[in-house]
């Protein structure tokens, strides 16, 4: 089986989908499937007309000229004609549950026309039942059988990391600083944690400037690092040595920071939001997402090293719960239905 995978999102400053295709790739391909991993490095694909133009116009041609059977479109877009059939990957509905303040083009493209495509794809993989629930909600006319879960893979650097006593001041909080991710409540949280510092570490958008302006208004601009995107390394480093994973998001198809966090043993609190609670699945403290003194309650023990134990101890099965290759195996079984 030979199949064209999309890999746009691979390119550059890679986050969660990037993470996500990279997993896949090698996944599928210790099963032996053949994989073409398609992208363009020449095109930024964080610029908007340069997505359009990857997604409409040259993935489709790269995809019949790969000699490809099937072709998976992993970051939630879909051409209008491949001329292969389609699986795609919905990673959440956030475009059109929870980013209203985006340029109208951009809700547009990501959230409007994107949902209709869906409804020719051979399948459809959701990363969670929360996404799946919201995508049946919000999109008419899909067919739900058609649309089904399959957990994204957490890496085996994350699996394998030697996790130290963490360093009892560090909230660590990953992923693009944008509102949906709220940093504003573990700012907020500083005031009452003078020990603790938060790193959040991810592309910035105008709502990072919005946090600095907080964190002055508040007294703690020494105790915010905004450092935008780190390499591998720095941030493998950053969850081996740090007290705790924070993920105080409101909107999350997946929330790979909490997997992740769970995967490398590191202490870890989610939000009571979206999919959170189910990937943290009683292995990590639900806090509601907005409740400042919610977060510092279940930030403090965290911070003296009293949820170590605990992380330990559920770091196996959480590997297990995210391993990769049950995932490709997954995701091979979805590519023969969809070929049948």
């Amino acid at each position: 089986m030979r199949v064209a995978l999309d890999a746009q999102l691979t390119v550059g400053t890679a986050t969660g989908i990037g993470e996500y295709v990279r997993g896949l790739a090698d996944a599928l391909r210790r099963r032996g499937v053949d994989v073409a991993e398609l992208r363009e490095p020449r095109l930024d694909p964080w610029r908007f007309d340069r997505r359009v133009l990857w997604d409409q116009i040259l993935l489709p041609k790269r995809a019949r000229a790969s000699g490809a059977a099937l072709l998976h479109c992993a970051s939630g877009t879909m051409p209008r004609g491949a001329e292969l059939p389609i699986v795609v990957t919905v990673h959440d509905v956030a475009w059109l549950a929870d980013q209203m303040h985006a340029r109208a083009y951009a809700r547009y493209y990501f959230g409007k026309l994107a949902p209709r495509r869906y409804r020719g794809a051979r399948c459809i993989v959701v990363d969670s039942n929360f996404s799946r629930d919201a995508l049946l909600n919000l999109v008419a006319g899909l067919d739900p059988r058609r649309v089904h879960v399959v957990y994204p893979g957490v890496a085996a650097d994350f699996c394998g990391l030697g996790r130290g006593a963490g360093d009892g001041r560090t909230i660590l909080a990953v992923g693009t600083i944008e509102r949906r991710k709220n940093l504003d409540v573990l700012v907020r949280a500083l005031t009452r944690l003078p020990e603790a510092r938060v790193v959040a570490v991810g592309p910035h958008t105008p709502y990072a400037a919005e946090c600095a302006a907080l964190a002055q208004q508040v007294g703690v601009t020494d105790r915010i690092e905004m450092p935008g995107y780190v390499a591998r390394g720095a941030l493998l480093a950053l969850y081996r040595e740090c007290a705790v994973v924070a993920v105080p998001s409101r909107y999350e198809g997946f929330g790979y920071a909490a997997a992740q966090a769970l995967c490398a043993g590191a202490p870890c609190i989610v939000s009571d939001r979206s999919s959170l609670p189910e990937i943290a699945a009683g292995d990590a403290p639900v806090v509601a997402a907005d409740d400042v003194d919610a977060w510092v309650a279940a930030l403090e023990p965290a911070l003296r090293g009293d949820d170590d134990g605990r992380a330990r101890g559920v770091r196996a099965q959480a590997i297990a719960r995210f391993s990769w290759d049950a995932s490709g195996a997954s995701m091979q079984a979805l590519y023969e239905e969809a070929l049948m």
